[in-house]
C-alpha cells in the first residue's frame, strides 16, 4: 500500500513540475522587395505584414504635418531604429529622415528585442500627441538616461506617434 501511494505521488509530482513555458518567437520570413527585386530577411513581430506599399520615412512624415492631435490614419512605414526601451523591448523610436516617430505597440501584444536596430517596416495607425513632462521622465528613466538629463525634461514634447499592429526587422 504505502509502496502505491509513494508511486502515484511521484507521478503526480513528475507531471506537475513539466515546464512548458511559452517563449515570444520571432519568425523569420523571405519578402520580395517592389524595388530591388531581391529577397530580404525579416524578423516578423505581431500581425503577419509585407514591406510591399510601405512608405519612406520622408512620405510619412509629409503625412504627419497633415495631421491634427487627435487625428489618426492608417499606414505603413519603414524607418531606421534609433532606440528600444531597455527594459522590455515595449516601444522605439524610428529615424525618419527629418523627424523622428515614437513607437508603441498595439495592446502591448509584442515587443521588440532589446539590442534590436537596423531597417524596420511598421504597419499601424499614425497619430501625432503631445507627451507630458511624466511620460518624458518615465521614457528617459526607460532608456537608461542620467538622473540630471531625466530633471532637465521640464516641457511638453509635440510628437509624431506610431501604434504598431505588426514590424519586419531587417536581419
Amino acid at each position: 500500500m504505502k509502496k502505491t501511494i509513494l508511486l502515484i505521488a511521484i507521478s503526480i509530482a513528475t507531471f506537475s513540475c513539466k515546464n512548458e513555458s511559452k517563449t515570444a518567437e520571432d519568425k523569420t520570413i523571405e519578402v520580395e522587395t517592389v524595388d530591388t527585386k531581391k529577397d530580404i530577411a525579416y524578423a516578423s513581430f505581431g500581425k503577419e505584414i509585407t514591406d510591399a506599399d510601405a512608405l519612406s520615412g520622408e512620405k510619412m512624415i509629409e503625412n504627419f504635418k497633415n495631421l491634427k492631435v487627435g487625428d489618426t490614419i492608417n499606414a505603413k512605414m519603414k524607418g531606421e531604429i534609433i532606440e528600444v526601451c531597455s527594459k522590455k523591448g515595449c516601444w522605439m523610436t524610428l529615424d525618419t529622415g527629418e523627424d523622428e516617430v515614437m513607437v508603441k505597440f498595439k495592446d502591448y501584444g509584442f515587443f521588440m528585442p532589446l539590442n534590436a536596430e537596423g531597417n524596420v517596416v511598421i504597419n499601424g495607425k499614425a497619430f501625432v500627441s503631445e507627451t507630458s513632462v511624466d511620460e518624458l521622465r518615465h521614457y528617459a528613466e526607460d532608456a537608461g538616461k542620467s538622473e540630471e538629463e531625466i530633471a532637465a525634461i521640464t516641457t511638453p514634447k509635440f510628437e509624431y506617434r506610431f501604434e504598431a499592429d505588426g514590424v519586419l526587422l531587417q536581419q
